[in-house]
């Protein structure tokens, strides 16, 4: 016998931080939704990030950000080192207060983020191993296909609102009201919206986590190279993890130093070596196991097509990765993933918790308002955060005499003041 058809409100592609921030968010509201995840489990690439006072906002609003405060080392201060001179070009106190109140920064673990964000979801909230692969048109009916051969498809319920219907391999049909893309860089939600495909920022980035059992004995500063042609930086998560980051053009003499994580892991300790940066910044690096070096070419969304790109259409928006692939030079793609996922939370849940007497056309019609009212909020934001990481990465790992000269005796404020600035801002509440 076939399980019956069964209704969900909101469906959303991707278990990432923006997709699990936007399905926590909804539940605090009273709105059920289902998250598909192309993996078979919780994915954590990348490590850990740089966690900003605007991303604990976001997490405080979602009623997890103690939890992750317990489990990471709040960073005191930030030093910029010149790659070529070894000379500090600039420092910052992270205690000091901000336009809304004290700066806070944290390096979190990516994997406890996300499993402290699945563990305040109901029990089969993400169904993984569902992967949408396409979204075509026929007529006016929306066919989103999955890898596993699953057919979504929009259909026109009671009440004139327009629905998707999903078929999944255990053959139980699902009716959604709407599609989130939270489905990373190669959304396939933000290609069936318009948006630009993500650019190639002509970086690269190695990134790693070491391990000390016994404690690493490291204060808790963000150390940052920069300049020779590359950016580096190491922050500790807590007492026995460091996480550190490597960012580089690529050149044919770079050839093969991506084949493993051992021949990567060289690649950085030579670059390095050949600069005034200190034996203890190796010593990290080498530290690392293997398993944990990892690299990948630096994408970002040109921001001038986020101007009048679609961010949202009918009942299908997105967000995170999928709306704003950036540079890493701000430290706020993982945070701005989070707020993303409040402010629609927000919107969305504002919009389905109106009950009046028209019935499904005025539901719907909420619907694609309160998304609209969310890709208002959010474009500008992602305009100036991808626009400020691709300038300021470009210019601190820059080689070129005349940019090195004027960052390290006159920019390095500006840069240091920008990414405060960006760093400063409050997302609302849910």
């Amino acid at each position: 016998m076939q399980p019956k058809d069964a209704a969900e409100d909101i469906v959303i592609a991707g278990a990432g931080l923006a997709g699990l921030a936007a399905a926590l968010g909804l539940h605090r509201k009273g709105v059920r939704s289902l998250v598909l995840e192309s993996s078979p489990s919780l994915r954590a690439s990348g490590f850990a990030f740089a966690t900003w006072k605007n991303a604990f906002r976001a997490l405080d609003a979602l009623g997890v950000g103690d939890k992750i405060r317990e489990q990471h080392l709040q960073v005191q201060a930030l030093r910029v080192v010149a790659s070529a001179t070894g000379e500090i070009v600039r420092e910052a106190d992270f205690t000091q207060q901000g336009k809304r109140g004290a700066l806070e920064i944290r390096c979190v673990r990516r994997d406890l983020l996300l499993q402290a964000l699945e563990g305040e979801l109901p029990k089969g909230t993400i169904r993984y191993s569902s992967k949408i692969v396409s979204i075509e048109e026929d007529g006016n009916i929306k066919i989103l296909q999955l890898a596993d051969g699953s057919v979504l498809r929009a259909k026109v319920l009671t009440q004139a609102i327009c629905y998707r219907k999903l078929k999944c391999s255990s053959r139980r049909s699902l009716y959604l009201q709407v599609l989130i893309g939270c489905d990373g860089i190669n959304s396939v939600v933000a290609k069936w919206l318009g948006l630009a495909k993500p650019s190639y920022s002509g970086r690269s980035a190695a990134r790693g986590l070491a391990h000390y059992p016994d404690g690493h004995g490291f204060e808790p500063k963000f150390l940052m190279f920069i300049g020779n042609g590359f950016r580096s930086g190491m922050l500790p998560c807590n007492r026995t993890e460091i996480y550190w980051f490597f960012t580089w053009t690529p050149s044919e003499h770079d050839k093969g130093a991506d084949e493993s994580a051992a021949k990567m892991k060289q690649f950085v300790l030579d670059k390095l070596r050949g600069s005034k940066v200190p034996q203890e910044a190796l010593a990290v690096i080498d530290k690392s196991e293997m398993s944990d070096v990892l690299a990948a070419p630096l994408r970002f969304r040109p921001p001038l097509s986020l101007v009048t790109g679609s961010i949202s259409k009918g009942n299908v928006c997105v967000a995170g990765d999928a709306l704003h692939p950036m540079t890493p030079d701000l430290g706020q793609g993982g945070c701005s993933a989070l707020e993303d996922g409040v402010v629609l939370a927000r919107c969305l849940g504002e919009a389905l918790a109106v009950k009046d007497a028209k019935g499904g056309s005025a539901e719907k019609e909420r619907i694609e308002a309160g998304l609209r009212q969310y890709a208002r909020i959010r474009r500008w934001r992602s305009v100036e955060l991808i626009a400020t990481a691709y300038t300021i990465g470009f210019i601190q790992q820059s080689d070129n005499a005349i940019v090195s000269f004027l960052r390290d005796k006159f920019l390095s404020g500006v840069l240091a003041g920008r990414l405060l600035k960006m760093a400063d801002y409050d997302c609302g509440a849910l």
